[in-house]
């Protein structure tokens, strides 16, 4: 029996074939169906799922800071990061049963427009493919933003004279881009070497770090660590205090969904997947825990660490652990080493999510958004476009600083947002809809229950992630990102009842699952 004729019978027959060529990236393709070498096509698995969902492999396949903040204290980024990482671990869970189910570069949309309800399912994964886009241009923008000022506050550390100009910020920002782009495209076959020699240098500078600080800083007692909360930010309670200080732990630990993004480029994907993005939560999850645990113990004097004229905390104490400008250097460059790597991740899932949303006709220009490079065999014009946007956008912050520290938030806010409609239709499906597809990796009886707990984790999160960091609020500490998120979610709803329901349909109608 069909799935896809029992299911999704909304669909109109016509808007599926008018739409199924260019919609499954086909172009002009050889034989076997594929334009991509055979040393790149994956497995015989990869080649069936690439059919299942209706799609053809056109890209290469290649891959199988902690701060402790105004809320919460130490006590709450300990604690806090402990509950973070078990809701996480729930919510990443649920999605790499998903991407197991579906290993497709769409991701949480492609997982809406099957799971959704039949009414819903096309305007939903819509809302969720332009929220999956907003989410991972804001995350490309944060991490390149985020290691251009950590390399201005090494200037300032190590010239005092050094005048902090936000323009400066922005050209740097323009520069790291640039770089994890030549990497995401001239070097793209070498970054399964890059990234196994950035995880030796990642797992080695954790210890190179944490090490120093325990041995020459200052030490905190237990209670005063992990028993303290404080409430910086002037809010009625210290619980509602901490309660907004988990955002910290919780933007540390966002976004290991990238690895769906670049499905259609991993060798047996519906295996590899969920079994990388689970390792990279806890992998990734417990080394963040050490860091934590360390930065409670060996902070110093937290006032004196916040009003750091580096800009960022963590320097200031790892030079008051060190009193050495080149040890201090030496440290501050392993971060921004694993962080640069991190933004050229950033770089190859937010193309990716352009790249698939404009394939399924899901924004303006998407024919042209859509072309893939014949030569590399990557989404060259959406790599090029997603430096573009964050090279505009970054010239914000030539005016205002604290515009473009809404733009971090908006990257957490709009995936917990993805996350959530994602689940919350997995759990429709699992209670009201049909049996699930099959899966190599799977959470067993458990899935129900897995999938119910993450929400339950999600939903203060979620709540809390459009609040401002301190009372009073004024326009230079309002949290902006809920402007910035409304306007997008405006726009798209404009764009779809004026032209994108006509173009756009969903994934699932191209999926040919065969229950």
């Amino acid at each position: 029996m069909d799935t896809k004729a029992e299911w999704h019978d909304n669909v109109r027959t016509d808007e599926i074939n008018d739409n199924v060529d260019q919609r499954s990236g086909t172009g002009q393709l050889d034989p076997t169906g594929v334009l991509v070498k055979p040393k790149w096509r994956g497995t015989s698995q990869d080649k069936t799922d690439m059919e299942v969902l209706g799609r053809h492999q056109v890209l290469r396949g290649h891959s199988d800071i902690l701060f402790i903040g105004t809320n919460g204290g130490t006590a709450d980024l300990f604690w806090g990061y402990i509950v973070v990482l078990i809701g996480s671990g729930l919510t990443y869970a649920s999605l790499a049963e998903m991407a197991s189910m579906a290993p497709s570069a769409a991701g949480q949309y492609h997982w809406v427009s099957e799971f959704a309800p039949p009414r819903y399912q096309k305007f939903l994964s819509y809302i969720v493919g332009w929220i999956c886009m907003m989410g991972w241009q804001a995350g490309l923008l944060s991490v390149g933003f985020i290691v251009g000022t950590i390399i201005q506050g090494l200037i300032v550390l190590n010239n005092p004279s050094y005048v902090f100009e936000r323009w400066h910020g922005t050209l740097l920002v323009w520069a790291i881009t640039a770089f994890c782009v030549v990497f995401n495209t001239f070097l793209a076959k070498r970054l399964p070497a890059i990234e196994g020699v950035v995880l030796v240098i990642h797992m080695l500078g954790l210890f190179a770090v944490i090490v120093p600080l325990w041995i020459l800083s200052p030490r905190a007692t237990a209670a005063e660590a992990l028993l303290t909360f404080t409430n910086g930010g002037g809010w009625p309670t210290t619980g509602l205090s901490a309660m907004i200080g988990l955002l910290t732990p919780m933007g540390s630990l966002c976004g290991f969904d990238c690895a769906v993004h670049m499905s259609e480029e991993v060798e047996d994907a519906g295996r590899t997947v969920p079994r990388s993005i689970m390792w990279s939560v806890y992998l990734n999850g417990a080394m963040g825990f050490l860091m934590a645990i360390t930065m409670c113990f060996c902070l110093g004097d937290l006032s004196e660490v916040v009003d750091s004229p580096t800009g960022y905390p963590f320097i200031q104490v790892f030079y008051n652990a060190t009193q050495s400008y080149a040890a201090t250097n030496v440290l501050v460059a392993i971060m921004i080493i694993t962080l640069t790597a991190c933004c050229v991740s950033e770089v190859a899932t937010s193309s990716r999510q352009l790249w698939s949303f404009a394939r399924d006709k899901g924004i303006p220009f998407s024919d042209w958004f859509a072309q893939v490079s014949t030569r590399m065999h990557i989404p060259l014009r959406a790599v090029l476009v997603s430096m573009m946007i964050t090279c505009l956008v970054s010239l914000i912050n030539i005016g205002s600083t604290v515009a473009l520290n809404a733009i971090v938030s908006l990257s957490i806010v709009s995936l917990l947002t993805s996350y959530y409609i994602t689940i919350a239709c997995l759990i429709w499906r699992r209670l009201h809809g049909a049996p699930l597809p099959v899966r190599r990796w799977s959470l067993g009886r458990y899935g129900l229950a897995i999938n119910v707990a993450s929400l339950l984790f999600l939903t203060p999160i979620y709540f809390f992630a459009f609040w401002p960091p301190v009372t009073p609020v004024q326009p230079n500490s309002m949290n902006w990102a809920v402007v910035m998120y409304a306007g997008v979610i405006v726009w798209a709803l404009v764009y779809y009842f004026v032209w994108g329901r006509d173009s756009y349909v969903g994934p699932v109608a191209i999926v040919k699952r065969e229950v």
